[in-house]
């Protein structure tokens, strides 16, 4: 049995000795207590200590505190409070209890003093002290050793604590000799050096604790805070002095542990993986500088690799751009500069919103232009450098492309013409003056379109700000911080890709500029011929003044409207894709249909004489009379280059003959009796009059009422009572009542059988 007991303490010794392979902070050992005692596997109480560094219970307390008693006889309450190690009021709580339990103890002024029979004494310097007199002065000592966390002269300690006896005990008191003194210091953990200076030991243990907490809790700590700790080599003291932390890294101004370095190369990694952006500093405590981030990412694995793979880059010392995510502000920039086209091209761009650069605005200074975009400029201007005016090398990056779009080319060639006239009309000073401004005026232009294809930086940090707001939310003030650098790399990149757009854009827009003309001039053809096909019949209602306007009226709105519709809509893409602007593949012009106000809104976007002309048939569309819209619409399409067909007798003839035996097959198949009277009074015009009459329901009654001269009685007795019976059918329909849903019925019924009678009248109108 011995032999056991003597086994399992050799285990035991053994595994108190063994150092752990793992080892948790004080951190996780708190939140280990606390979990125990919330699993009430601790369930007594439990007291921190006063470095927060341990845990003591209250049975534990008690008996330290009567240890301390027993060893010393007389001690004061806040004495015990520091030997123990705990808070005050845990001491005085249990001392009251202490007295009560230990009868040979007492609470006296805050100390508690053991009552014995047996004198004791220490003989010092020729006095003899009693051991309370000495515990007193040791305690004294003790805590002005307490008090002295770092090295010290003790000949001004020692003449404190001499006056400080002598307050205490006044005109009774002794002188103590510096012997007692020091012999008390040399029972102190600590050196004396020279006799008077003293290194306490808590000074290296205090600076390593505290030291070890801070590194522990924070995985950092800064040279500052180990220099006012009294160490004035901070990575030699971490390295070298402290091996626990040998894997440390120095940074600039901190000393960190690479489990920081591994938390911010997972937080970097994360934000490039997920195409965005990462401010590390922003991640890192706030005593961190830029110089140390930049030094953390230089040692953060993942944020090398992708350094060198390109697939992120560095700005400043701590921003990390991932590649994806440049990419998208380049494409988003471009697509700014497509708004920016199509706006200009619309004439709705504000001269403030044009990305112009600075050289241009401050007279081209050519010493602020960079290398990459004058690169970027002439990669793009080869083809085109033998047809430009002759340049000084590195006046302006904005004259890259300088025929990059046909409608800049047709602009500078129409105000050439228009000088060329201006001159040949008169050769005055005032002409003079007005041709140089004119030519200034499309220097400025040219200057504006040039420079459209060469952003300014500085319109490229606005686009970046806007696109990116979280760098101003970030209180990134600076725009040299980032914002300028990487305006600066990105410039080349969005100059080079604009014009390579801008170029495919040209040459795919030209074929379907061709394309789209002509299909727009087929179409045209065919709905003007019809057009002027049905104005011919209006010719019938001249005398009639009401029906004539309704007429007309109504062959706007149903013929002339889609007609208009298509014409803006065709000439808009076509005005877009001119200016070099990416449109997208549209829906059949011909099923489009146009508010007035749309109208005018696309007729304003057209250029010069055409938009003028185009909000004349807008106006017209909205008038009373056919002629006026044909005429308004014959000078659009001769301004735009898509001439018309005028309507000869062949072509009527011929168009004629179709309409009719459209309309012979439309009303064999009518079911519906209503639509059927419409189908047979136009049918019943061409075959009479040969024209192709358009009237609205309201205007029925009057076109029937030409035809009755032209039929026989019988054929308009069935035509009349027909048309009576239209008018009542509609007019039951428009109230819902039962009673007129059931006569509503009945007329139905009588309609549809004299649907037969009523096809037949075209047959007969035709043998007449």
């Amino acid at each position: 049995m011995d032999d056991e007991l003597l086994e399992l303490q050799r285990q035991f010794e053994f595994a108190q000795q063994a150092k752990s392979s793992i080892r948790l902070s004080d951190r996780n050992v708190v939140e280990l207590v606390q979990k125990l005692q919330q699993l009430q596997v601790i369930d007594f109480e439990l007291l921190h200590t006063a470095s927060g560094n341990g845990y003591i219970t209250l049975d534990q307390l008690r008996n330290e505190m009567v240890t301390e008693v027993k060893r010393l006889g007389r001690i004061s309450v806040i004495d015990l409070a520091d030997v123990t190690g705990v808070d005050l009021y845990y001491v005085e709580k249990l001392a009251q209890s202490i007295i009560t339990d230990h009868g040979e103890l007492m609470l006296t002024q805050g100390e508690i003093p053991r009552l014995g029979t047996i004198v004791k004494g220490r003989l010092e310097g020729g006095q003899l002290y009693t051991p309370a007199y000495v515990a007193r002065v040791s305690a004294m000592v003790r805590g002005a050793a307490r008090g002295i966390t770092v090295p010290t002269n003790l000949t001004v300690l020692w003449s404190s604590l001499q006056n400080l006896l002598q307050e205490m005990d006044g005109a009774s008191g002794v002188a103590v000799d510096g012997s007692f003194f020091q012999s008390l210091f040399n029972g102190l953990s600590g050196s004396v050096r020279a006799g008077v200076h003293w290194t306490p030991a808590v000074f290296a243990v205090a600076q390593k604790e505290s030291v070890d907490s801070f590194f522990s809790q924070n995985s950092f700590i800064s040279y500052d805070v180990l220099q006012k700790l009294g160490i004035p080599q901070p990575v030699q003291f971490l390295q070298v002095t402290n091996p626990r932390y040998p894997e440390g890294k120095p940074l600039v101004t901190t000393f960190v542990h690479p489990s920081m370095i591994e938390m911010l190369d997972a937080a970097t990694e994360d934000a490039l993986e997920r195409g965005s952006w990462s401010d590390s500093l922003s991640l890192l405590p706030s005593s961190f500088t830029p110089q140390d981030a930049s030094k953390m990412l230089f040692l953060c694995q993942s944020v090398q690799l992708a350094l060198k793979s390109n697939k992120a880059h560095m700005f400043g010392d701590f921003y990390v751009l991932s590649s994806s995510f440049m990419k998208d502000i380049c494409d988003c920039t471009v697509k700014e500069l497509e708004t920016l086209a199509v706006s200009r091209s619309l004439g709705t761009v504000k001269p403030g919103d044009l990305p112009i650069a600075n050289e241009v605005k401050a007279g081209y200074d050519s010493s602020r232009l960079s290398v990459s975009s004058e690169m970027a400029s002439d990669s793009g201007s080869n083809k085109h450098a033998d047809k430009g005016p002759k340049k000084k090398k590195g006046k302006a990056t904005g004259n890259a492309l300088a025929n990059q779009s046909e409608s800049g080319a047709d602009n500078q060639e129409h105000t050439s013409t228009k000088s060329k006239k201006s001159q040949r009309k008169g050769k005055d000073t005032s002409s003079q003056t007005s041709d140089s401004k004119q030519g200034s005026r499309k220097e400025s232009l040219k200057m504006k379109e040039d420079n459209l294809s060469s952003p300014s930086e500085e319109w490229i940090m606005e686009k970046i700000t806007a696109l990116v707001p979280d760098f101003e939310e970030q209180g990134i003030d600076d725009p040299e911080t980032i914002l300028r650098p990487l305006a600066n790399k990105l410039r080349p990149t969005i100059i080079n890709t604009w014009m390579e757009k801008r170029k495919a854009l040209f040459k795919d827009n030209a074929e379907r500029m061709k394309q789209l003309l002509d299909n727009l001039q087929k179409k045209l053809d065919e709905s003007f011929l019809n057009m002027q096909l049905y104005e011919k019949a209006l010719e019938l209602f001249e005398d009639d003044q009401s029906t004539s306007v309704v007429l007309h009226r109504h062959l706007l709105r149903t013929v002339a409207a889609p007609m208009v519709d298509m014409l803006l809509h065709d000439l808009d893409e076509q005005n877009k894709l001119k200016n070099g602007v990416e449109v997208q593949e549209s829906p059949n012009s011909e099923s489009i249909s146009f508010s007035p106000g749309d109208r005018a809104a696309i007729s304003k976007s057209f250029p010069g004489a055409l938009s003028n002309k185009a909000l004349a048939v807008v106006e017209a569309l909205e008038g009373k009379r056919v002629e006026t819209f044909m005429s308004s619409f014959r000078a659009v399409t001769e301004e735009s280059g898509l001439p018309l067909k005028k309507l000869d007798k062949k072509l009527e003839r011929t168009l004629l003959h179709s309409y009719r035996k459209e309309l012979t097959s439309q009303v064999s198949a009518e079911t519906d009796p209503v639509s059927l009277l419409p189908k047979v009074v136009s049918l019943l015009y061409v075959q009479v009059y040969h024209k192709a009459l358009q009237a609205p329901g309201r205007a029925i009654s009057v076109a029937i009422s030409q035809l009755t001269d032209k039929l026989d009685e019988t054929a308009c007795k069935i035509i009349a009572d027909y048309q009576a019976a239209v008018v009542t059918l509609l007019t039951l329909s428009a109230t819902p009542d039962d009673e007129d849903s059931c006569a509503s019925n009945r007329i139905r019924e009588i309609l549809e059988s004299q649907m037969p009678a009523l096809k037949s009248l075209v047959s007969g109108a035709s043998r007449s």
